[in-house]
Parts: C-alpha cells; sequence; structure tokens
C-alpha cells in the first residue's frame, strides 16, 4: 500500500499585488521623472505604488534620451538621469516581433510604441505614457476595440 502523495503547498504574498499593481510605462513617462521635464509631477503621482514593467528597448529609449541631453548642454542632468534610471525597480521584458509588427501596422505604430502596447496587452496591465497616439491606440485596444 502505497501513502497519499504529500499536499501542494504555494505560498505567496498576496499582499504585493493588491499594494502595487502593474503599470507598464514608456519612455515618455520615465524621461519626464529622470530628467526633471514638466510632466515630472504628473508622471510621479501615477508610478507611485505600482509595479513598473516595460519591453527591454526602454534601456536603449532612455539611453538616446541622456545623449540629447548631454549634447543639448546638459550633461550632469543626463548622467544623473541615468543613474536614477539604473535604481529604478522595472521589470524589462522580452517582446514577440511579429506580434509588435500586426499592432504597429494595425494602429499606425511605431514598432516601437507597439511594443509597450503589446505589453500592456499581454500583462493586463494599464499603459502610461504622454505620446499621444501611443495613447490612443492604447485606449482602443486595451477596451478591445479593434479596427
Amino acid at each position: 500500500m502505497s501513502a497519499d502523495p504529500a499536499p501542494l503547498i504555494v505560498a505567496e504574498n498576496l499582499a504585493r499585488y493588491v499594494v502595487e499593481p502593474p503599470l507598464v510605462v514608456d519612455c515618455s513617462v520615465l524621461a519626464a521623472l529622470l530628467f526633471d521635464e514638466p510632466e515630472r509631477p504628473l508622471a510621479a503621482e501615477h508610478l507611485n505604488g505600482r509595479s513598473l514593467h516595460a519591453p527591454w528597448l526602454l534601456d536603449f529609449e532612455i539611453a538616446s534620451v541622456a545623449a540629447k541631453k548631454a549634447t543639448a548642454g546638459a550633461p550632469e542632468s543626463a548622467r544623473l538621469g541615468l543613474q536614477d534610471y539604473a535604481s529604478l525597480d522595472l521589470n524589462r521584458h522580452a517582446t514577440e516581433p511579429l506580434a509588435l509588427l500586426e499592432l504597429a501596422r494595425r494602429y499606425r505604430l511605431t514598432v516601437y510604441d507597439a511594443a509597450y502596447l503589446w505589453l500592456a496587452d499581454v500583462l493586463g496591465a494599464p499603459l502610461a505614457t504622454f505620446d499621444q497616439r501611443l495613447g490612443r491606440a492604447a485606449q482602443a485596444h486595451l477596451r478591445g476595440d479593434r479596427p
């Protein structure tokens, strides 16, 4: 006679899901925060208490913004912004190129912007952006309005 199998125990901290709901953030939002743009207070308000997510390409986009700041005569701002970026608790995700192409074509977005929309859709999370075109596409897509 065999012994009964041991019960499976799955332990997790459910409070984290409630306290830190996910939010996909694009470069425009983090650049406002990191490089002290006029939209900084609004960006900070919406990021507070959220688990931040972005496609892996965000590293390149933030570095590009920093390079532009440095070239425009603000090298210290660029350096400090990148230091702050490195300290962010940010979850970076791989993407699916074919899905990005389809979203980019459907909503007339760059493939880069489509990556943020795709990630928000996959995670079932809201997307924060100051980019109006991406924002309108996200509102339609995440509502289920498919052109």
